[in-house]
């Protein structure tokens, strides 16, 4: 364990950074230090942890479209952040000592943890901040939080530990959009297939399509992990995963994707089963930009078509929550809205019909080829049927979803998971790749990152919420549950997932 270090003392005045007024007020944002997780006494501190997973990443780098995979291997594990958003959904420094702002909330002053080290050997600067920001924000970035952070105006960085944020505009979300925000060494290379993080864990080897490893880090700067390293197994369908922990191939899986899968574990002494809170919604998103998508009446006629309850039961069994927006319960925002455009059949004819669709009308649903999306797909198929549509269905890769449909934007209807904590502001994104486009949806999303507080910023985020119901924005479908399987003797590990995250430092294995 690292000792603490003493506070060091600045060469710059800190009044002066956050505005040079003499009777500017400093708020400081209350932070505390982030701590490793304890480990189970009996546990083997140099045991490697092996987990099973259906998402591999794309690639290593956040900032380049390298999917939920990638979030679920390195985030806070080989890669910090100034801030993290914890198992349970609230935001707290990491590689940030201070931050403080000033009173219009246009500047912020963050001072970095002196004596972190990246896996290569040098030292954090703010130069390694500042850069990291601007991987993301940069127009070549892919990352979906790129315009989260597109208050800022400048960075500046008035010494090594220093890094001075000036906004454009008041964001309340500041210090949980930087979350997202991985600090790399400015002078890697090619992230997308190395890495160069400061967490406690080193990338080992990668096997495309098969497995990635992680080592520790020697040099880290806080705690020891509570293991000696991890393994991340990848397979393509949920049986095979299962089937790998009852062969003890792996030692836990982060995340079933099927209830039926779980009847195989449950009241087996061998398997601890633990069920948390998920942000993954899995919806069909329509191209709002195109006919007939563009049209509301047919937006709301599909979603009225679709009986989500039995799809969730087809799925997750009496797991998961049916959802009646983008928003899950756990957002400060919430509002049931599964009343809106809910089940109703002949309504879904009659809007169909009002909008020139009484003959029915085809179009085409890309789908990720992985589950539960082809059992959603073919579900979706004869839902639609039932009303006079007729649904194609096209199986498409992982990366062929992200290039078709995330960059070219070239689709009619797709089914996806979205994983990402508080993504209400994409609907605020007319250029998202679901194209939705309402200018009142825009303001409220814009007001609501202005916000002085947090009632406020809720307040609009609800109003919104309600209007992208409304609208049926996308179809939502249902909240997953969160299901983690373990072998008994592994503890430590995080039940929720929000983002994807699996936090490993904590993970013990007897």
């Amino acid at each position: 364990m690292t000792s603490p270090l003493a506070p060091r003392r600045l060469s710059v005045s800190r009044r002066a950074l956050l505005g040079g007024m003499a009777g500017s007020v400093l708020l400081r944002v209350g932070l505390s230090s982030a701590q490793a997780q304890s480990a189970d006494p009996a546990a083997d501190p140099d045991a490697v942890i092996r987990i099973g997973s259906l998402y591999e990443p794309q690639n290593l780098d956040n900032a380049a479209g390298a999917g939920q995979g990638v979030s679920e291997a390195f985030n806070d594990n080989v890669y910090e952040g100034l801030f993290r958003l914890t198992d349970a959904g609230s935001v707290e420094p990491v590689l940030a000592e201070s931050h403080e702002v000033s009173e219009d909330g246009l500047t912020h002053l963050f001072t970095l943890r002196p004596g972190v080290r990246f896996h290569s050997g040098g030292a954090l600067t703010s130069a390694d901040v500042k850069h990291s920001i601007e991987r993301v924000t940069a127009e070549a970035s892919r990352s979906s939080r790129k315009r989260s952070l597109s208050t800022i105006a400048a960075i500046e960085t008035p010494d090594e530990l220093t890094v001075k944020i000036t906004l454009s505009r008041r964001s309340i979300s500041l210090p949980y959009n930087l979350s997202y925000v991985w600090i790399v060494n400015h002078e890697a290379k090619d992230l997308t297939s190395t890495a160069d993080g400061t967490g406690p864990y080193r990338l080992a080897d990668w096997r495309r399509g098969s497995a990635l490893a992680l080592d520790l880090f020697a040099d880290y700067w806080g705690e020891r992990p509570a293991n000696g390293g991890a393994v991340f197994h990848y397979f393509t369908e949920a049986a095979a995963l299962d089937n790998a922990l009852l062969t003890d191939a792996v030692d836990l899986v982060s995340s079933v994707q099927s209830p039926d899968a779980l009847a195989q574990f449950e009241g087996d002494p061998r398997f601890t089963i633990a069920e948390g809170l998920s942000t993954t919604k899995q919806l069909l998103a329509w191209n709002d930009r195109i006919a007939p998508f563009d049209d509301v009446r047919v937006r709301s006629a599909l979603a009225k078509a679709v009986d989500k309850d039995r799809l969730r039961q087809a799925i997750w069994g009496d797991r998961g929550i049916v959802l009646g927006s983008f928003t899950p319960p756990t957002d400060p925002w919430f509002v049931d809205l599964t009343a809106v455009n809910a089940h109703d059949p002949e309504g879904a004819r009659a809007l169909l019909a009002e909008a020139g669709h009484a003959e029915g009308l085809r179009f085409t649903i890309d789908t990720p080829n992985y589950d539960p999306h082809p059992i959603t797909a073919e579900f979706l198929k004869a839902e639609y049927a039932k009303v006079g549509v007729t649904v194609d269905i096209n199986l498409i890769t992982a990366n062929e979803w992200y290039t078709k449909i995330y960059q070219q934007k070239n689709f009619q209807a797709t089914l996806q998971e979205h994983v990402n904590h508080r993504d209400i502001v994409f609907y605020g994104d007319p250029d998202f790749y679901w194209g939705y486009d309402d200018p009142e949806v825009i303001r409220l999303i814009a007001d609501a990152e202005a916000s002085a507080t947090e009632e406020e910023q809720t307040e609009k985020l609800r109003q919104a919420n309600i209007l992208i119901a409304e609208g049926a924005a996308t179809n939502w479908f249902y909240l997953n549950p969160q299901i983690v399987v373990s072998k008994v003797g592994v503890s430590g590990y995080p039940v929720n997932g929000l983002n994807a995250q699996f936090f490993l430092r904590g993970v013990a294995k007897a």
